[in-house]
């Protein structure tokens, strides 16, 4: 009976297989677009066309705002350059337009989440909108609208708490509208309003900060 064979002994710089393959360990990092560029290993018009494909594949998933491509493509190594050249033409033909998308956030985020001015503000900043873009793209909001998108927001989140003790029911829904955007004063007043709306009392209960 033949001897039986142990596992491959490690050497210096990493296992080897018995294929004669490098192991992960053994492998250099992979380049960057960046430094492929430098290198000479792709020209400048092939780093763009990549840095064209990734753009349009994103937009082909999801609308992004300007901001989010940047730090996309920063993020995959590709030289800002290559970046401003690419999003400048996507800019040009109207594929990345930031008050359009801007625009869609104010209108989805308000009709089908009830979020405030204020929360759809706090969104718009995260995703890189500018200030005068998020500004006229907010201004589309009424505030009556604002208002009665609060008001139904509010009923939803106390008929769903009918079980517990009242005050618990104010303070869970106040604190949901206030992360919604709604201002905390406007959000104790909707709530009550929706207390009495069911029937309970509501004479004794006080906004407080506290």
């Amino acid at each position: 009976m033949g001897k039986r064979r142990g596992r491959p002994a490690a050497r210096e710089g990493g296992w080897t297989s018995s294929r004669g393959g490098r192991s992960s360990a053994d492998r250099a990092p992979r380049k960057t677009v960046a430094e492929r560029l430098e290198a000479g290993e792709i020209s400048r018009d092939e780093a763009v066309e990549k840095a064209r494909e990734v753009v349009l594949k994103t937009l082909t998933a999801a609308q992004r705002s300007r901001r989010e491509l940047e730090q996309s493509l920063a993020r995959k190594g590709y030289p800002e350059d290559v970046v401003v050249q690419v999003l400048d033409r996507f800019d040009e033909v109207g594929l990345v337009d930031d008050a359009t998308y801007a625009e869609t956030i104010v209108r989805t985020r308000h009709a089908e989440r009830g979020l405030a001015r204020r929360g759809i503000a706090a969104e718009l900043r995260r995703r890189g909108i500018d200030e005068d873009t998020a500004t006229e793209a907010l201004d589309q909001l009424d505030p009556d609208d604002e208002r009665v998108a609060g008001a139904r927001l509010a009923t939803k989140l106390i008929t769903r708490t009918r079980t517990l003790d009242r005050q618990v029911r104010v303070r869970r829904a106040v604190g949901s509208l206030a992360r919604k955007g709604y201002a905390p004063g406007l959000a104790f007043e909707l709530v009550r309003e929706a207390l009495a709306a069911e029937g309970e009392e509501t004479d004794d209960l006080d906004y407080s900060e506290d």
